[in-house]
């Protein structure tokens, strides 16, 4: 029980301080954040190795350290696909998060291999080496510049005395109608979203006695993999709405939540979770794609951070709660059926988003930038105008300049000629 805590506290942190990682980032950039990141949860899994005789000390090390260093590496690497895909956002955030997948349907084989070869101490060092691993990534990460006007000196002074919060916490997202309604629809329906990934274990063992308990959660995970790819690549589509999928996939998880009490077959059982599975990847890819539309690329890093926040709380909540009414009632008919009602719930709060309008402003603050879409436009047209001045300027000295480094007699022909009155030839040519 108390090493089951160590882990919860570890997960709770990781979501609970993704506000401050997206402060952090917009603050520090997202290469420094994320390699610290990465360096506090690799040392933490370090220093537990140490510690595993003391519980107690797991707390900080384990369920803290590591949580943090966990939570200061997650938001980043989000916030990050945004700067370089536009157009394909929505596919790339699902290959990205379909490593998450994989690694859910692996790595309880590996653990389980570790901990009979190396034990308790050898399992943790291991995966603070593999941890380590993310320092190595964020040297990778180099966000595209955001083109925002500078001030003078004495405004910037006279704005840090005035607004040193505002500046190091985006309140500008809080006034999209839009952002608001979409992340509290999010959480409400996160309520009971987890608890048939925690609890359809020892459901199937109780209901299907010779069945694998294993074996559901492996199809959850399978399918999520699978379901990120495909609907990724759907929200990429013209005219899809993103949100719209993501409330089709929050009604859908719950009905078939809702199915598993009724369920009197394990092959009708893994079916649900396969189908449980393929809509949980819908959500998990459209997170980040639906920030960035909402509120463009420099208020999403905090906008993510602030979701995965309140998303804490009923990822916490929800399983214990599921296991309060198991324990009174004996059976898990009613923890499944009251968990399938938050996700439909926030899927019709959802709707609202198309009830509420944000203003004229751009997504983007810059005031340079009329809207998301010109933002992109703009950003696209500096990079072709970059690679023609490079191109044009490579082939026309490879013309003019012959091997031995002469301009070739051509072009002195060509560049004693004048056009109003212009040289194009140096002074004293």
């Amino acid at each position: 029980m108390i090493l089951a805590l160590v882990g919860s506290l570890a997960i709770g942190i990781t979501f609970f301080l993704s506000p401050i990682a997206g402060m952090l980032t917009d603050k520090f950039g997202i290469q420094i954040t994320t390699f610290v990141g990465g360096a506090i949860a690799s040392v933490g899994l370090l220093l537990s190795s140490l510690l595993t005789h003391k519980v107690e000390l797991l707390y900080l090390t384990y369920g803290v350290m590591y949580g943090l260093g966990a939570s200061l590496a997650y938001t980043p690497s989000l916030a990050i696909l945004g700067h370089y895909f536009k157009k394909y956002l929505g596919l790339v955030n699902g290959i990205v998060t379909a490593g998450s997948s994989v690694f859910t349907t692996l790595i309880p084989t590996l653990m389980e291999y570790l901990l009979r070869r190396l034990g308790l101490e050898g399992t943790l060092r291991s995966l603070a080496a593999l941890t380590a691993i993310i320092m190595a990534c964020a040297i990778l990460f180099k966000p595209m510049p955001l083109n925002i006007p500078q001030e003078d000196e004495p405004q910037q002074k006279a704005k840090s005395l005035r607004n040193s919060l505002k500046e190091f916490v985006n309140v500008s997202i809080w006034k999209k109608k839009r952002y608001v309604v979409w992340a509290v629809s999010i959480p409400l329906a996160l309520f009971g979203y987890f608890v048939p990934y925690v609890h359809i274990g020892k459901f199937v063992s109780m209901t299907f006695k010779d069945a694998d308990s294993k074996l559901p959660v492996m199809c959850i995970g399978i399918t999520s993999g699978i379901g990120r790819l495909v609907f990724g690549y759907i929200a990429d589509l013209p005219k899809v709405n993103r949100i719209l999928l993501q409330q089709i996939s929050f009604v859908s998880i719950g009905i078939l939540t809702m199915l598993l009490p009724v369920t009197k077959s394990f092959y009708v059982l893994l079916a649900i979770s396969l189908g449980m599975g393929l809509f949980d990847g819908c959500f998990i890819s459209l997170l980040g794609p639906i920030v960035f539309d909402i509120c463009g690329r420099s208020g999403a890093t905090q906008a993510i951070g602030f979701l995965l926040g309140m998303c804490s709380i009923p990822l916490t909540v929800g399983p214990p709660i599921a296991g309060l009414l198991y324990d009174h009632t004996g059976t898990y008919d009613l923890p499944f059926l009251l968990a399938g009602i938050p996700p439909i719930v926030g899927a019709f709060t959802m709707f609202l988003v198309r009830c509420v309008k944000d203003d004229g402003s751009s997504n983007d603050p810059t005031p340079e930038n009329a809207s998301r879409k010109t933002d992109c436009q703009n950003d696209l047209m500096r990079q072709y105008l970059y690679q023609i001045r490079q191109e044009t300027a490579v082939r026309l000295v490879e013309k003019v300049y012959g091997e031995d480094g002469k301009p070739s007699k051509w072009w002195l022909c060509f560049a004693k000629k004048k056009f109003m009155d212009k040289s194009l030839s140096g002074p004293g040519q």
